[in-house]
């Protein structure tokens, strides 16, 4: 009877130890969130569990679908209703590698956006980014093939007063 209690001890502790290490393959996601800074950038953050302790991680993150408008401002302050705005729309992206904490978690962020632009303004005219926008945002852990979708899209409009509420230059 000992001797099969002690055989049963000995599987079970072998089986928690199992468990432990294919949790620490199992790549996931606790968390993933995306934010816009006042620059227009898109931020993506997020927390990654499941991994190797000092394992290097490369990471994708962006949206799928950005915009950004930019248009010529005029010294008093007016967007002059010449066709000096532009829009441009496309996929923003940004990548990093990150290395995993011991206890087989990263937490990381990465930024990117707005989209450029080749408007030219004329003398006496700024060049300004008016909005942005963001939708299909994701983080992406390419050693893992994991991916993160964010919900929700982004839309900011950068300027103020008068002007922001033009909806030409903040849709």
């Amino acid at each position: 009877m000992r001797r099969v209690t002690m055989i049963f001890c000995m599987l079970l502790a072998l089986a928690s130890i199992s468990i432990w290490v294919a949790f620490a393959d199992s790549p996931h996601f606790v968390r993933a969130s995306a934010s816009v800074t006042s620059s227009g950038q898109l931020v993506v953050s997020w927390k990654e569990a499941g991994l190797g302790g000092g394992q290097t991680i490369a990471y994708l993150a962006g949206a799928n679908q950005a915009q950004a408008i930019y248009a010529c401002i005029n010294n008093g302050g007016h967007h002059p209703s010449a066709a000096n705005k532009q829009a441009t729309n496309g996929p923003v992206t940004a990548s990093g590698d990150f290395t995993a904490a011991k206890n087989g978690s990263i937490n990381g962020s990465l930024t990117s956006g707005p989209l450029g632009s080749t408007l030219n303004c004329p003398n006496g005219q700024d060049f300004v980014l008016c909005s942005v926008s963001y939708t299909d945002i994701f983080v992406t852990d390419t050693n893992n093939a994991v991916t993160a979708d964010i919900p929700g899209s982004f839309k900011v409009c950068l300027l103020s007063g008068a002007l922001a509420s033009d909806p030409t230059l903040c849709p």
